[in-house]
Order: structure tokens, then C-alpha cells, then sequence
């Protein structure tokens, strides 16, 4: 990028999208759920109601200005630090993108606010819609995902269905699995048979590979995921990333957030504002780190401090 932004980071590289742009519309972290296995940590504001969280103008001149200095992504991502559906203007962003530039739009949501027709309208702009489904009913939804208060399963459940009529883009529908708490096939059966009611393009599969919120939320193997990916219509892809990534700039970024944990334990946070990056970059870097087993994690008060092993002498390998 040519200057530092407040709303804007990236591109990101991403399985699913390639170099994505991420456009974050909420402070850290304004979300209507506080999910156990979220990478980015507890939710510090927990609602339903929907404000101008970052300054639209000032947002749209800093896409303006990256599509006339730079402009070069596979997707341009309303994504980032919460839930992007809860910004109010978030409809204007995408009208504001689509009109200027032929690079495709997503939006990465819970699909918690598709209830609201408002919403459903707005994010049907977009190219691509990814929402999620990890849950079978109001007790599993409360266990996995803890919605704001007075949220019920059934609004979930017939705001995405609602939005799949209405939509006619691409909608792909995330099932975060969890080891021993929606794994058993049982569980899945369930999950599947509302996500056949949604009728989605994609169904895919993802577990906590990274640092989760909570210890308590831990992976599911992957050929356990393989096995429960044929119970769903479509056939579910796997999108977890149990091995780190390849790539020249990746693998510099991991060395120096490594070098820096080899002096002292941080938090993503403090590695963020060190680097200048974005929680969801350094995220990323963190969970490729921990799957080499150069990095480990563990919870104090609320936060995930992150420490290089002792082996991390290792490090010299993501030189190569």
C-alpha cells in the first residue's frame, strides 16, 4: 500500500480468496455473538443494534484512494475486527466498491442480522455472501456462538433461508466444527439438515487451527472433518488450515513476529501495533506459526499471551 489506513487492510493472501482487501467497518470487537472459538479473542461489545461505527465517508476515501494507487486483489473483503453487518452503512460501502472497479465483492458474516429485510437487501449487493451455521438448535447456539441477549436460533436460521430467495450471487456457508461439542455425527445430521434448508453454493468445513477464545474449544482432527463432509448436500470442502502457508513475504512476516516472541510474550494486539497490521494478518501469521510448533499460546485474564518454544531455534528454516 501506498499510506497507512484506518479501515482498509491488506491484501491478504487467502485460501478462499486469493490476495483479498479487507474493509473493517467495526472497532475491535463490536459483534452480536462471542463465539468460544473466535481467533481474534472475546468479544469486547456484544449487540444487535446497528450504528455507524467507523466513519463512512472516511472509509470511502480510503477505498477511492487504494483503487486509484493500487487497486490490484482477487476480492475486496467486508471483513476484519466484528460483525461487518452491523455497520449500518455497510450497504453503501459495496455500491460505492461495485461502482468503481470489477473486482468482486464479499462479505464475510455471521448471517445474525439476516433477519432484518434492510440487511438482506444490502448484502445482496455483493458478489459473494459467506455466512455460518454451527449450531442446531437455541442451546447449542448459546454453548458455541453466545448471541446478544433475547437472539433466538430461529431468526438465524430463517434470516439466511430468507436471503438465499432473495439472493442471487454466490452464498457459501461455513460450519465451524468443534471436538466434542458439535462433532458426533448426530450433531452433524442436524446441522446438515438445516443447512440443506438454506440451499447454499458451498458448504464448508473449518475447526479451530488457530488460537481459539476459549481452551475450551478445541480442533477437530482432519480426516475426522473428511469422514463428515459427505453428510452434507453439497458435499462439504474442507477450509482449515492444518499446515502453514508457503510464500516469500508470509514466510518474512512469520520470522519477525517469531524473532519478536523469542524476546518477550505478547498478545496479537501488541504484535499488531508493533508491525502495523491488522489483527486478522497477524492472526493468520500466529496460526501458522503454532501449527510449525515454533509458537504456542496460552490464556491469562481474558487475553491469549503467545510464546516461542524453546526449539524455536528452528526459525532459521522460514529464512529459507
Amino acid at each position: 500500500m501506498t499510506r497507512s489506513y484506518k479501515h482498509l487492510f491488506g491484501p491478504v493472501p487467502s485460501r478462499r480468496f486469493g490476495r483479498s482487501l479487507g474493509i473493517d467497518l467495526t472497532p475491535f470487537k463490536i459483534c452480536s455473538y462471542d463465539c468460544v472459538f473466535c481467533q481474534l479473542g472475546r468479544t469486547t461489545r456484544l449487540t444487535l443494534a446497528r450504528e455507524n461505527f467507523v466513519d463512512l465517508d472516511e472509509t470511502l476515501s480510503e477505498i477511492e484512494h487504494w483503487l486509484k494507487n493500487d487497486g490490484k486483489a482477487d476480492q475486496i473483503t467486508l471483513a476484519g475486527s466484528g460483525e461487518p453487518t452491523l455497520h449500518a452503512g455497510f450497504g453503501e460501502v459495496i455500491s460505492f466498491v461495485k461502482a468503481r472497479t470489477r473486482i468482486p465483492v464479499a462479505v464475510l458474516t455471521n448471517g445474525s442480522m439476516l433477519y432484518l429485510p434492510e440487511v438482506r437487501k444490502a448484502a445482496a449487493q455483493a458478489d459473494i455472501v459467506k455466512i455460518s451455521l454451527s449450531a442446531w438448535d437455541q442451546e447449542s447456539l448459546e454453548k458455541i456462538n453466545r448471541p446478544a441477549p433475547g437472539y433466538r436460533f430461529e431468526q438465524l436460521i430463517e434470516g439466511e433461508k430468507q436471503f438465499r430467495n432473495e439472493f442471487s450471487g454466490k452464498l457459501w456457508i461455513e460450519v465451524f466444527m468443534l471436538d466434542g461439542i458439535n462433532s458426533t455425527p448426530a450433531e452433524v445430521a442436524k446441522i446438515a439438515a438445516f443447512v440443506r434448508q438454506i440451499r447454499p453454493d458451498r458448504v464448508q468445513l473449518n475447526t479451530c487451527v488457530r488460537p481459539p477464545a476459549e481452551e475450551s474449544a478445541r480442533a477437530v482432527p482432519e480426516k475426522s472433518l473428511r469422514e463428515l463432509a459427505t453428510v452434507f448436500e453439497p458435499a462439504a470442502e474442507i477450509i482449515a488450515e492444518y499446515r502453514a502457508a508457503d510464500g516469500g513475504e508470509v514466510k518474512v512476516n512469520e520470522q519477525a513476529i517469531l524473532e519478536m516472541l523469542q524476546r518477550r510474550p505478547c498478545t496479537a494486539d501488541q504484535i499488531a501495533e508493533v508491525f502495523g497490521m491488522h489483527l486478522n494478518e497477524v492472526s493468520k501469521y500466529l496460526g501458522m506459526l503454532t501449527r510449525s510448533d515454533l509458537v504456542t499460546a496460552t490464556h491469562r485474564n481474558n487475553d491469549v499471551y503467545y510464546f516461542a518454544r524453546k526449539n524455536s531455534g528452528r526459525a532459521a528454516c522460514l529464512k529459507e
